[in-house]
């Protein structure tokens, strides 16, 4: 009897089998770059950057936002911005929250992709993005995306979906700076990290940026606890010790 074909295993067929295992391995904090595979399988290689937020340090201020637009766009533009803060004092006391593309070590966008659009940029630290030039405004990155609000913006300007890229490809920004909303944040509350962050919710991406000043000002136990004998009279603080770094970044 003749030999069976062997079958060939698609994208789709290998992220949805890898399982407990692939998943495992990235949520125990490996730093994966690919995998050993069969011929004609395609392993997504894990992105080199992962913005961090510290969403109790955030002031809602919207610099992120401007800052994206002016790097991207060119224009102050917030509904056009890929990082997006969320504020709703209608309905909760909580907040503000920052929401961006995750880069996930499996992108279901890149996946869903018909053209290759939403691709990894592997001269760029592998990082997810959508190629602009490619992009047919089809929308399926954004109807596959698993979170919500999803993390890919479509922009009825261009007739094209959208989503950060760490700045690698923003025209108007020079990229070996970081991504412009790090360098603009007056609170520090934006960060970058190279190691990947736990995929489980979004405790690996709502990070404790606050330093051991902040409980000073903002005494609540959300942020951190008050020192013990200090109370909300300013006369308990202690002096500000030499090297002291502020929570603000002085004006230019």
């Amino acid at each position: 009897m003749a030999d069976k074909e062997p079958k060939q295993v698609s994208r789709r067929e290998f992220v949805t089998g890898v399982g407990s295992v692939g998943v495992g391995a990235v949520l125990g904090g490996l730093f994966l770059k690919g995998f050993l595979l069969p011929d004609k399988v395609f392993a997504i290689p894990a992105s080199e950057g992962y913005l961090l937020v510290d969403t109790k340090k955030c002031a809602g201020c919207q610099t992120c936002v401007v800052a994206c637009s002016l790097a991207h766009e060119g224009s102050i533009s917030p509904s056009t911005a890929r990082i997006q803060v969320i504020q709703d004092r209608m309905h909760s006391s909580d907040g503000p929250y920052q929401r961006q593309c995750r880069q996930c070590p499996y992108p279901a966008c890149v996946e869903a992709c018909p053209t290759g659009a939403c691709s990894v940029d592997e001269a760029n630290g592998n990082v997810r993005w959508i190629d602009q030039r490619k992009c047919i405004g089809c929308e399926r990155c954004i109807e596959a995306c698993p979170f919500s609000p999803a993390r890919i913006q479509f922009n009825p300007d261009k007739g094209k979906a959208q989503k950060c890229d760490l700045c690698k490809h923003a025209d108007n920004w020079d990229s070996s700076k970081g991504p412009a909303c790090i360098a603009v944040c007056p609170m520090n509350a934006i960060t970058l990290t190279e190691q990947i962050p736990s995929q489980t919710g979004n405790a690996g991406y709502d990070v404790n940026l606050r330093n051991e000043w902040w409980g000073k000002w903002w005494p609540d136990d959300q942020y951190t606890t008050w020192p013990k004998g200090q109370t909300t009279d300013p006369s308990t603080w202690p002096t500000k010790p030499a090297g002291y770094k502020s929570v603000y970044k002085p004006a230019k």
